[in-house]
């Protein structure tokens, strides 16, 4: 829920602003037991939002039926007043819902130039009408927020999806111990090791161990080469899947070998065909493209572990600017997925010929290119499902996405945190960070940030110097 609407128990007065419908079409229902506004401005926004088949349409469309599902049949005074909502699945009532009608534009403070400035000084003749009520302005856009509290108006992010206050804090999918594990280990509480693949232990001496929390498929490796994969976490025991740094090296995916542990984590994960979903995330130049896309090739052309591999992009101007491209949606898409294409291009560098080896996987393997667009109602099967630049995804767009995913498919999403195009996005509310934060602990699911700049020490230097 949302942070504010827990502290204290004065009466408050939330407006959305058109940004936050967009980012969660249901955030209406997350201010407890305080009043929710939709300005007129709001609303005006979203009709113009709402035609076409973009992302950004489907989600202004979304949010307009929440809110008409909610109003119903109230009759205008109730709508003034503020009409009950009844919070999803469990048909409580909190809070209440209304329009905010435009107010006198005589008594503007700030120039009524733009719908930013209209909705603010809306809220600030509102503020005046009711001074024992706290007035909010809620909106994801930073400089709207400063020219409310210029204005002497109260501002506020939205942050009822964003898990985690701290990027730092975010799961990297390992934990990095000093020494060796099973001294440690032995140090804690006895162990008897017979060689098996797994081996179980108490979870409380884990974790005096790793000294953090943990969670299913989660890694751990020492300075002597042992690392261990976290396999399943009951209530009172641990079962570990005990690899090493050899084993994990050893794995190649059409001609790709791992450059280094976190990448042969990375692998581990994508190889492993109980996992459905994993979240890579790195900076650029570590990888993510290329050991997705070598482990869908691997699995699709030699393993025929998957039919077909399916490969989408979130990238900032897509929806608008994909309808002006000439030719078929895969045609379309080509501009926006050279990544895809450059990385095909190396893992056949060393070929004969290599033009001819990439026509070769051109003609073998299903390789489509979808716009997200058309990935909305579809459910793929037997797929291996690529999504690029998923730090530019809202938690609602990713959600929609991953939902897509039929019997036997695997999801790769994979992303940058510190290249964010959307302007509404920031690292901590990013739709990749919201989902790594879920799927902690899903048995089904994992998560690995990649290190180091694999492309050229040009690249390493200026991702470290720049």
């Amino acid at each position: 829920m949302h942070a504010s609407a827990r502290e204290g128990s004065s009466p408050k007065i939330y407006a959305l602003d058109t940004n936050v419908l967009i980012h969660d079409p249901n955030a209406v229902f997350n201010f407890e037991e305080h009043q929710v506004l939709v300005p007129m401005v709001v609303l005006e926004e979203l009709d113009k939002l709402k035609v076409g088949s973009t992302a950004l349409a489907a989600d202004a469309r979304q949010s307009v039926r929440t809110i008409d599902a909610i109003l119903g049949g109230a009759t205008p005074q109730q709508i003034m007043e503020g009409v009950g909502i009844e919070r999803q699945h469990t048909q409580q009532s909190v809070g209440t819902l209304s329009i905010m009608m435009p107010r006198d534009p005589s008594a503007s403070i700030l120039p009524a130039h733009s719908n930013d400035n209209r909705i603010i000084n809306d809220l600030l003749a509102l503020q005046a009408q009711h001074q024992e009520a706290e007035v909010v302005l809620v909106t994801k856009d930073i400089n709207m927020r400063l020219k409310a509290r210029g204005s002497g108006l109260q501002s506020e992010d939205y942050h009822n999806d964003q898990l985690i206050s701290d990027i730092d804090s975010l799961t990297t999918g390992y934990h990095a111990l000093e020494g060796s594990f099973w001294e440690q280990i032995e140090a804690v509480a006895p162990q008897n090791i017979r060689g098996e693949r797994y081996h179980v232990i108490d979870k409380t001496v884990l974790a005096e161990v790793l000294n953090e929390p943990f969670y299913a498929n989660q890694f751990f490796y020492d300075q002597k080469e042992f690392v261990g994969r976290i396999h399943r976490v009951e209530e009172a025991q641990v079962s570990i899947e005990m690899l090493n740094t050899g084993v994990l090296m050893r794995q190649k995916a059409w001609g790709m070998v791992p450059r280094d542990l976190f990448q042969a984590m990375a692998m581990y994960l994508l190889f492993d065909p109980e996992i459905d979903l994993v979240a890579l995330n790195g900076a650029a130049g570590s990888g993510k493209t290329m050991l997705a896309l070598a482990c869908a090739l691997e699995q699709t052309m030699e393993t025929k572990q998957y039919k077909r591999i399916i490969a989408t992009r979130s990238t900032r101007g897509l929806d608008e600017d994909i309808g002006f491209l000439p030719g078929t949606e895969t045609e379309k898409m080509q501009p926006w997925l050279g990544a895809f294409t450059d990385n095909l291009e190396a893992l056949h560098a060393e070929d004969f010929d290599p033009g001819s080896s990439q026509d070769f996987v051109g003609a073998k393997v299903p390789i489509q290119f979808k716009s997200l667009n058309f990935v909305r109602g579809r459910s793929f099967q037997q797929s291996f499902m690529i999504v690029d630049e998923a730090q530019n995804l809202t938690p609602h767009q990713i959600k929609t996405i991953i939902t897509r995913a039929g019997q036997g498919t695997k999801v790769v999403c994979l992303g940058n945190l510190a290249q964010i195009d959307t302007p509404y996005l920031g690292p901590t509310s990013s739709g990749l960070t919201y989902m790594s934060e879920r799927f902690k602990g899903f048995e089904h699911g994992g998560s690995i940030t990649l290190e180091g700049v694999a492309r050229s020490r040009l690249a390493a230097y200026a991702e470290s110097h720049l």
